[in-house]
């Protein structure tokens, strides 16, 4: 089914309404400091539509794993990235619960980013009650964070059941499509490569993907779990070591592990049953 893009929209949907946006700037921060803003600068196009329309534009993200609340994950430290990128200010909303009147003030083409999500339990719950006071920032709903659209999270999911019209952004859009291309009609060998620190909220991925792929690439801190599954000591490494049988399940029988002992730059190549993979000549 083909999904609703920015560009299905009619001007008339778009002009001096909020567009709600939930975008991925989880971005890498040391020292007080973005040191990469690749992913502000992916949301930027979809961003920039917006306001080249007259929307007033709320932004939703999350950033690290808090918690609860913690300046230390507040999204109040990168606001001047933001502004950097986007050329234009950048009110930002502490609190979303009292944030309304905040989003009714933007001018048209007016930026707000809004504190991160997962400062509030309600947003990992996927809780109705939180979609709706996230709602209540929008108009219409852009879901642009592909690198978070897997997880059911109130901002990801319950919120595009609320808001209509509800469409995809164009770094979702740009995304979706070269996945659609690489599982319909991929060049062999066809490898995977995936990263992340869990392996429980890849399982359904690497299940739907070894059909398909001739070999997947797991490194990040997920691979640590395989490590430990085939019986590598990980010492103090993050790893799940409660999903460890999940790990064991994907490995055995359907599928063999290639790997090497962990190190600090290690990864595990898991590849289905009755697999080739070979080069170019």
């Amino acid at each position: 089914m083909k999904k609703r893009s920015l560009r299905d929209l009619p001007p008339a949907a778009l002009d001096g309404k909020r567009a709600l946006v939930r975008v991925d700037f989880n971005v890498p921060f040391k020292n007080g400091a973005v040191t990469d803003d690749t992913r502000i600068r992916a949301a930027a196009p979809t961003i920039a539509y917006l306001r080249e329309k007259g929307a007033r534009v709320v932004l939703l993200s999350h950033f690290g794993r808090p918690k609860g609340p913690d300046p230390k994950s507040s999204l109040k430290q990168i606001v001047r990235d933001v502004e950097r990128v986007l050329g234009t200010p950048v009110e930002f909303i502490p609190d979303p619960a009292t944030g309304v009147p905040a989003t009714r003030r933007l001018p048209r083409g007016g930026v707000a980013l809004v504190e991160n999500t997962r400062f509030w339990p309600g947003e990992e719950a996927n809780d109705p009650a939180f979609a709706q006071m996230l709602a209540a920032l929008g108009d219409f709903y852009v879901n642009d964070a592909f690198g978070s659209a897997h997880r059911a999270h109130a901002s990801t999911e319950a919120v595009a059941r609320l808001l209509r019209p509800a469409a995809t952004g164009f770094l979702m859009e740009k995304e979706l499509r070269y996945l659609g291309e690489a599982l319909d009609e991929p060049k062999r060998p066809f490898v995977a490569v995936l990263g992340g620190a869990k392996i429980s909220g890849k399982i359904d991925v690497i299940e739907a993907l070894l059909p398909k792929v001739d070999e997947i690439l797991v490194g990040g801190a997920m691979a640590n779990t395989f490590f430990l599954a085939i019986g590598f000591q990980v010492g103090g490494s993050l790893v799940e070591r409660d999903k460890e049988h999940l790990a064991k399940g994907l490995l055995g029988g359907r599928c063999r592990a290639i790997t090497s002992p962990p190190t600090a730059r290690s990864s595990t190549s898991i590849s289905p049953p009755d697999s080739t993979s070979g080069r170019e000549s």
